[in-house]
């Protein structure tokens, strides 16, 4: 139980954060594509901020035996680039440019009670359960 409350809690954290910052404002990460337009530097000064702190944190929690709430590390297994891990990069980047969101920022969004927001979220379950689906049947 107090994984699920832990976990709520650092989930409510990080779509507060995503609010605080903007990155839940569609216009923020278009306007931060657009270099050769009235470019955006403001998620690049998030994801620096999270790179600072993820970056020398990383390495010294996986020293730890097993993480605080789990009985293990769930790292991933795969270290090769293939076809799947291309093309699901380049879904990602196309959704990313064109909507404005990816997962965590269009959750967060989920909140403005916008009827695109809501779309875009049930587009990417979809998405997720069909990668999925695939990735049992293959």
């Amino acid at each position: 139980m107090s994984a699920i409350v832990s976990a709520l809690f650092i989930g409510a954290l990080f779509g507060l954060g995503l609010a605080v910052s903007e990155m839940i404002d569609p216009a923020r990460v278009i306007g931060f594509l657009d270099v050769t337009g009235r470019w955006d530097p403001t998620l690049l000064f998030v994801m620096g901020g999270a790179l600072a702190l993820t970056v020398p944190a990383f390495p010294l929690i996986l020293r730890c035996a097993r993480p605080l709430l789990a009985d293990f590390f769930a790292l991933p297994t795969k270290s090769k680039l293939d076809g799947s891990l291309i093309a699901g990069a380049m879904i990602f980047g196309i959704g990313w440019g064109i909507a404005g969101f990816c997962p965590g920022p269009a959750l967060a969004a989920l909140t403005s009670g916008s009827p695109g927001v809501a779309l875009f979220v049930v587009a990417m379950i979809a998405g997720q359960w069909l990668a999925a689906l695939r990735e049992k049947h293959s």
